[in-house]
């Protein structure tokens, strides 16, 4: 009976164990379902830190510094050993990762993951391209977060990642409280002004070569115009000349010299030019995957295919490649930026890849940050042109599932991609896609052109068009001035001494208030009786050729020939007045005032005629260094017989003013023999 007793006690605890164990089995084997299932349902978040921080933590691990080869038109891997040396004014361990715009990642935990999986305590800085996106301090005292703001609010967007990294180190290298004492100081500062721009681009250096060209000639120009225009009706001395031309080349010397120190900008970028080895890095690395695996996937890209989608697309693969027409498919899941090597051309990435791998094949690259899916065949008998554009844009594009998706259906898509090579029609040769055009230098996209070119041609004849504006408006506006000025002082205050320049043509209103000014003066001018016997003989001419009337000289009526004489007697008899008198008057135009002595002077430009006539100094050196030019200095008074035409002085009357070449007293004297009195 005990023995019965035992054994049914026994019989169930056996049945009670493996119960229990059966119950907990299937617990454990619904978990790993549901876990399966979750890893399934969300493969870019559940599968993908691990990984890629993993890859990172590796290459921290090589090297501190870890540069992507993804980015070389704008920070090239040559730019690790400066970062490196800027790390070191940190004063603590710091570890850099640059990689491309992390897409729905979090790049706090980003660094987290990878610190968790190098393992190092330190300072972890991420760049998401030239630009600082985070940064985090394990183990150290580090004001991380104010070195960021500091680095935002006072640099410019395009300071590039060697200078923003050497601000942030500076901050940091402060400590906490001076560290964020300037970040509140940048913030302050900044809040409503962005720092101005470091780099210029192609239309801002072209508005530099414009401005340039149009300075370059407007100025000389300006001034050679503008002192033809000051200098008309008097003598052109050679001297002068000499002058006004060497000003305006030393004008235009200093405009171009000005320009290139001023516009020295040679780059439009902070990006260092890449070397070769940069722009062959990733291109390198893909294809070195390839040659191991015919799917190569982004180590530092979110994963976008679980392990169920990548053994599909492995088994997909074998079938094509055994497939009547087939033959192998490289999937390079790749982001295909504008700062790729390739300039974001999927095709440029696809033919160089195939010319590393150095195997025929369909390359399909798929971008894992948009979504989309290029196709390139290089030497398998498919049809090109089916493959160019019979390919459903649900496969390259995607649709609205896949823009909402975090992974874009790529593991979807591209079985269906699979399927349509699957039946893409054979032909019976080889294709291959046309070798595509190589990709813009990375040297030459950051590099200003000249100064001296682009749109400077068009700028020097804006400015030769402008001084001639310029000229032409300041000699109105001069114009008009005058104009108002003889309207406003109709009489005119008379020369304080005998000028030695003088209008060749003047007007009559000109000679009216000039003669009415200088007689008026010379008859105030008799305050002591002595002046009488200086100058008396000088105001009784005047008088006597206006019938002893001054008032006469301003009625229209008086001719010009008798009012250059009273302006030449009441000069000469103010001079008298002022002690300095004068026998001789300027033959060549006795608005002129005294002469010096005599010359021989040429007073025709059409025949070689010459006359003895007293000259001013002016006019003396005139004759002798530009004889030609004494013709048009020739006082021209207008002939009543002949309307408006001009002639010499000495040939337009035979009244009194001939007798301006024999002296003063000559033509007082032939005036008082012209009015009868003796």
């Amino acid at each position: 009976m005990r023995a019965v007793t035992t054994n049914n006690a026994c019989t169930k605890r056996i049945w009670g164990t493996r119960y229990s164990g059966a119950r907990v089995l299937g617990r454990l084997l619904a978990l790993c379902a549901l876990t399966a299932l979750f890893a399934t349902a969300t493969p870019a978040v559940a599968a993908d830190s691990p990984t890629r921080a993993a890859y990172l933590a590796d290459r921290l691990r090589e090297n501190p510094v870890h540069v992507t080869d993804q980015l070389p038109r704008e920070v090239p891997r040559s730019t690790a050993p400066g970062l490196a040396r800027i790390a070191k004014k940190t004063g603590v361990p710091t570890y850099v990762l640059v990689l491309p715009l992390q897409g729905g990642t979090d790049g706090r935990q980003l660094l987290g993951a990878v610190h968790d999986r190098l393992g190092r305590d330190g300072l972890y800085v991420l760049f998401e391209g030239p630009d600082i996106a985070e940064a985090r301090a394990f183990g150290v005292d580090a004001p991380t977060d104010a070195a960021i703001t500091v680095t935002q609010y006072e640099l410019p967007y395009d300071a590039g990642v060697l200078r923003s990294f050497e601000r942030f180190a500076d901050v940091i290298a402060q400590g906490g409280q001076k560290a964020g004492a300037r970040a509140e100081a940048a913030r302050e500062q900044h809040r409503e002004d962005e720092p101005a721009d470091l780099y210029i681009g192609p239309s801002d250096r072209q508005n530099q070569s414009f401005l340039t060209g149009i300075l370059l000639t407007g100025v000389p120009l300006t001034i050679l115009l503008l002192a033809a225009y000051a200098g008309r009706g008097r003598p052109k001395k050679p001297v002068r000349r000499r002058f006004v031309l060497g000003a305006a080349l030393l004008s235009a010397a200093a405009v171009a010299l000005t320009a290139t120190v001023v516009f020295d900008q040679t780059r439009s970028s902070a990006a260092k030019p890449p070397t070769p080895a940069d722009l062959s890095a990733r291109v390198e690395r893909v294809a070195a995957g390839l040659k191991q695996d015919p799917v190569y996937a982004d180590p530092e890209s979110l994963r976008v295919l679980d392990a169920r989608q990548l053994d599909r697309l492995h088994e997909r693969i074998r079938d094509f490649r055994r497939s009547d027409g087939g033959g192998p498919v490289y999937v390079s899941l790749v982001p295909q930026t504008p700062e790729s090597e390739s300039a974001g051309d999927s095709g440029l990435f696809a033919a160089a890849v195939h010319a590393k791998v150095g195997g025929d094949g369909v390359y399909v690259v798929a971008d894992p940050d948009d979504g989309t899916i290029d196709v390139h065949n290089h030497g398998l008998r498919l049809d090109g042109n089916s493959l160019s554009f019979d390919v459903p844009d649900a496969i390259t594009l995607g649709d609205s599932r896949a823009d909402e998706a975090g992974d874009h259906l790529l593991g979807e898509r591209l079985d269906a991609l699979m399927t349509f090579l699957d039946d893409t029609p054979r032909t019976d040769r080889p294709w291959s896609e046309p070798a595509p055009p190589a990709a813009p230098s990375a040297a030459d996209e950051t590099a200003l052109p000249p100064l001296f070119s682009t749109d400077f041609w068009p700028g020097l004849l804006v400015g030769a068009f402008a001084a001639l504006l310029l000229s032409s408006l300041v000699a109105g506006a001069t114009w008009i001035v005058r104009a108002l000025r003889r309207r406003r002082s109709p009489e005119p205050e008379p020369s304080g001494s005998l000028p030695l320049t003088a209008p060749t043509e003047p007007s009559a209103s000109y000679l009216r208030r000039t003669a009415y000014a200088e007689l008026t003066a010379l008859s105030a001018g008799f305050t002591d009786p002595e002046d009488r016997d200086r100058a008396w003989d000088h105001l009784d001419a005047a008088l006597l050729l206006v019938d002893g009337d001054p008032g006469r000289v301003r009625q229209p009526g008086t001719d010009a020939a008798t009012l250059v004489a009273v302006i030449v007697l009441a000069r000469a008899g103010r001079a008298a007045l002022a002690g300095e008198p004068a026998d001789l008057c300027c033959g060549v135009n006795p608005l002129h005032g005294p002469a010096a002595r005599r010359h021989h002077v040429r007073v025709s430009a059409e025949a070689n005629s010459r006359r003895l006539l007293p000259v001013c100094p002016l006019c003396g050196d005139a004759a002798v260094a530009a004889p030609g030019d004494i013709p048009g200095r020739l006082l021209k008074l207008p002939d009543p017989s002949l309307g408006n035409t001009r002639l010499p002085y000495y040939d337009v009357t035979d009244g009194p003013l001939t007798a301006v070449p024999h002296g003063i007293a000559r033509l007082i004297d032939k005036v008082r023999e012209t009015a009868g009195v003796h």
